[in-house]
């Protein structure tokens, strides 16, 4: 396996100015015509695409597809997932069984871990008793200074307290760790969930109560019921001092270094050395992202009864290892957690949790069984070819900007110059050798495995920083952009159809997994990624000419996306999902240029009765079919920074000039939209 840097693509694309690499096909060598990669069984033709692009893609799927009941939404994404799920399913219960498996082998650990998992009987006899230290240890807890050191002490079993322990790259060096600070303690979705009057948050708080009540009342814990009330009212505290999600996004904002003085300075209440002995972790400078937060934070400790945060912890130790307990505790975390929350019918089969824990506790000893069986080499050498073009594509398109100035396109296009690539799975593979698993010790393991990652990541610092890093396994279906690497990444799991199909016409390719390319690409240079370097550093590059346009142009957008609305007339929220929206804007548009240079100047056939650039956006759309529970969307408009899928397919595509040629558009059709209204920046 390689690792693919932009420093090597750099040189192909200065040798690509003359003539673009193109991604062979087999259909090319065969002289036959490729096939679509459409499903063209879920369109409905009654619906026109110049009026809803989604729903001609995808209006057939819609209507005959359901959520399955252990789901709160469907789609793309999800049915990829799905199979994935699976094809893991079969690695573990393969491995689970294997005779002979040598001891501390991953193999063995992860045999061992799925058992410990699916082994109810002994589950059933244990009650909570598996939590009964971390209980006893909160029994414990007299003074402000034992709270801290409890709160530092969950770091190291998973336990979300009310902040968040973690080692990263430092945003304003990025050759160096640094401990970070995040907010954190809440167990509703969003600070929203206790501060709106809205009656389905209020019913939503009442359920809290319950909840926390009926936990309590399992483990064998007096006084639950004011204990309930209690935990509420802390959280409801908590909350309002919460930063917003969209203050979160603000990198500049979020990034407060300071030492452990300053630290003690900003909030006298909070005993740092107490919190750092509870998560073992070294008296180093620290990011603190939210520090009004933590200041509140320190007189919260200060004033709240020990009483009470012994009440909070114990929930919040309860409702982290619920679904790791007996059928009770499992049952009454889904009721909430799954159903009242998120709209979901039924729990997920016992199978499918195992192989969630497991990919997030382990995820790179499972992705290294994965690949093996499920990644064929040739999806990385057509990947490589369409991300060479797309990285072209964008530099070519930096230069036909004209709203930005020669200086700050210098450095954009020195920042591209410099990304990162990583496609399938790491170059080098987590060593889990010092975690311990057991086949009958569930609990142990995931305290033990959350133990293992919280002691990898403290021993980073004061390291090199690790580039070949991955931080999502290969069977994921999804991609990310991490701004301190300045790097792109694309797990196995997302290079197969409808992202990606090695025996398509690249129209599809290019509109599905070129777009997805194009997207992470793009975070590089939207609204937050835009303000880190090519380096991955925090640093302002921008004349403040060029920043001012860049605002105006987000402005459009998020003005744009704010008059979406869904359910009841509900907004999206145009703020939280600027990003995500500058993203799929421009991965689309420099895709759909990308394409245009693979085809070398040769014509693209019309294949299934759609000319090249209308399968293109076929091909967009087709991968955004997407249906969700209320309760689901619902939550998801507080929390998830990203449009709800008809607007990501619909919303992109009023704004592209090529769309409208594509299709034909004219005024009057629904997804027009007037030149001198439309949206570019990348």
């Amino acid at each position: 396996m390689k690792k693919i840097l932009i420093g090597s693509f750099a040189a192909a694309l200065a040798a690509c100015a003359a003539q673009s690499p193109r991604t062979p096909a087999p259909d090319s060598v065969q002289g036959t015509t490729p096939s679509s990669g459409l499903d063209l069984a879920g369109f409905d033709r009654e619906v026109r695409p110049q009026d809803d692009l989604f729903r001609f893609a995808g209006g057939t799927w819609l209507r005959t597809t359901e959520i399955p009941a252990d789901r709160s939404n469907i789609g793309t994404f999800e049915l990829l997932a799905i199979a994935a799920e699976e094809q893991v399913r079969r690695i573990l219960e393969e491995t689970a069984h294997a005779p002979g498996l040598v001891p501390g082998s991953d193999e063995q650990k992860i045999g061992d871990f799925y058992t410990s998992f699916m082994n109810t009987e002994r589950l059933e006899t244990l009650g909570a008793q598996p939590l009964a230290d971390d209980l006893a240890r909160i029994d414990a807890l007299r003074t402000p200074s034992d709270v801290v050191r409890f709160i530092g002490h969950g770091q190291r079993i998973g336990v979300n307290h009310p902040l968040v322990y973690f080692v990263a790259q430092d945003a304003r060096d990025s050759n160096a760790y640094l401990p970070g600070i995040f907010q954190s303690g809440l167990t509703l979705p969003d600070r929203d969930y206790y501060l709106k009057a809205d009656r389905k948050y209020q019913e939503l708080r009442a359920g809290l109560k319950e909840y926390a009540r009926d936990l309590l009342t399992l483990a064998g814990l007096p006084q639950a019921e004011e204990a309930a009330e209690a935990i509420l009212a802390l959280e409801t505290k908590i909350a309002e001092a919460h930063w917003t999600r969209v203050q979160n996004r603000d990198p500049v904002a979020t990034y407060n270094k300071m030492s452990l003085a300053e630290a003690s300075k900003l909030a006298p209440g909070f005993d740092w050395a107490a919190f750092l002995e509870g998560a073992g972790a070294p008296a180093t400078d620290l990011d603190i992202s939210q520090p009004s937060y933590v200041k509140a934070l320190g007189e919260l400790v200060q004033t709240v009864p020990v009483e009470q945060w012994r009440h909070y912890f114990r929930f919040r130790v309860l409702d982290a290892y619920a679904p790791y307990l007996s059928a009770a505790f499992v049952d009454r975390h889904f009721q909430f957690r799954e159903r009242a929350l998120r709209g979901i019918e039924e729990p997920r089969p016992r199978w499918k949790r195992a192989v969630a824990t497991l990919d997030r506790l382990m995820g790179e000893a499972v992705g290294r069984l994965y690949v093996e069986r499920h990644f064929p080499p040739e999806a990385k050498e057509r990947m490589n070819a369409i991300v060479a073009n797309i990285l072209r594509a964008f530099d070519s398109s930096i230069d036909e900007l004209d709203w930005m100035t020669p200086a700050t396109k210098a450095e954009a296009k020195k920042k591209l110059a410099s990304f990162t690539v990583k496609i399938g799975y790491p170059e080098k593979w987590r060593d889990y050798g010092k975690l311990e698993i057991s086949p009958t010790d569930l609990v142990g393991n995931v305290m033990r495995a959350t133990a293992f990652e919280h002691e990898r990541g403290i021993a980073r610092i004061g390291r090199p920083v690790d580039r070949s890093e991955w931080f999502m396994s290969p069977q994921t279906v999804n991609a990310y952009y991490n701004p301190p690497m300045n790097e792109i990444v694309f797990p196995a799991a997302i290079l197969q159809p409808p992202f990606f199909d090695v025996n398509a016409d690249d129209a599809v390719n290019y509109g599905a997994i070129g777009a997805v390319i194009g997207h992470e690409i793009s975070h590089g240079f939207d609204d937050s990624g835009r303000r880190f370097d090519g380096a991955g550093n925090l640093r302002d590059w921008w004349t403040a000419e060029d920043d001012a346009r860049f605002r105006e142009k987000a402005a459009k957008l998020v003005a744009q996306y704010s008059g979406y609305t869904v359910l009841d007339g509900q907004p999206v929220n145009g703020e939280l999902t600027l990003g995500e929206n500058i993203g799929d804007l421009s991965g689309l548009a420099v895709a759909y240029k990308a394409w245009q240079l693979s085809l070398g100047g040769a014509p693209s056939p019309v294949i299934d009765g759609f000319t090249g650039p209308q399968r293109f956006f076929l091909g967009w759309a087709q991968i955004w079919r997407r249906k969700y529970r209320d309760d689901e969307l619902r939550m998801r408009l507080l929390t998830d920074p990203h449009s709800p899928a008809e607007f990501r397919a619909n919303g992109v595509v009023t704004n592209m000039a090529e769309f409208h040629e594509a299709f034909g558009l004219e005024p009057g059709d629904r997804l027009y939209r007037a030149p001198e209204e439309r949206v570019k920046i990348w």
